[in-house]
């Protein structure tokens, strides 16, 4: 029989723990939060209070396990660099939109009403620095679309050092 390395055992010991439930849900990350504005193509300003999700502990638990969301919140995903994203549903009860922004602030591609809890990936289509998570269906009722803007720069909260 193979033998895993310690670095392999550890791995899968934190997904069992991570994807059974054994750690509190939402007591183990915290979000600041902030607003921040996108101007649609119309030219109407839309203003959402978001967490941000700025480090990678924060992306992976996004908004996993949320029963609710208000009409003008969100979560707003840093990525730190602008590349492909790939995202997924798994343990989101909510159905969303998500919105996917470059480095200048535009928005490239809005992927509506994702299925709650799928693990389906659901890719940027194109190199972006941030993603805004809302509630399904609530950018068709804005108007928000791709050519919309998000208005730079961003107050974001300095990085907090140990």
């Amino acid at each position: 029989m193979r033998k895993f390395s310690k670095t392999m055992t550890s791995a899968f010991v934190a997904l069992f723990v991570f994807f059974s439930g054994i750690l509190p849900a939402q007591a183990q990350v915290a979000f600041d939060t902030g607003t921040l504005t996108i101007t649609t193509q119309a030219g109407k300003q839309l203003e959402f209070e978001v967490e941000w999700a700025l480090t990678a502990e924060q992306r992976a638990r996004g908004l996993m396990e949320r029963e609710t969301l208000a009409d003008n919140a969100g979560m707003l995903f840093d990525f730190g660099e602008t590349r492909m994203v790939t995202m997924w549903m798994a343990n989101t009860p909510l159905s969303l939109d998500m919105v996917f922004i470059d480095e200048a602030g535009g928005v490239v591609r809005v992927a509506e009403k994702t299925t709650p809890f799928s693990e389906a990936i659901v890719g940027s289509g194109k190199p972006v620095r941030y993603a805004l998570e809302i509630r399904g269906g609530r950018a068709a009722e804005l108007g928000l679309t791709a050519g919309a803007r998000l208005v730079l720069p961003l107050d974001l909260p300095q990085a907090k050092t140990p």
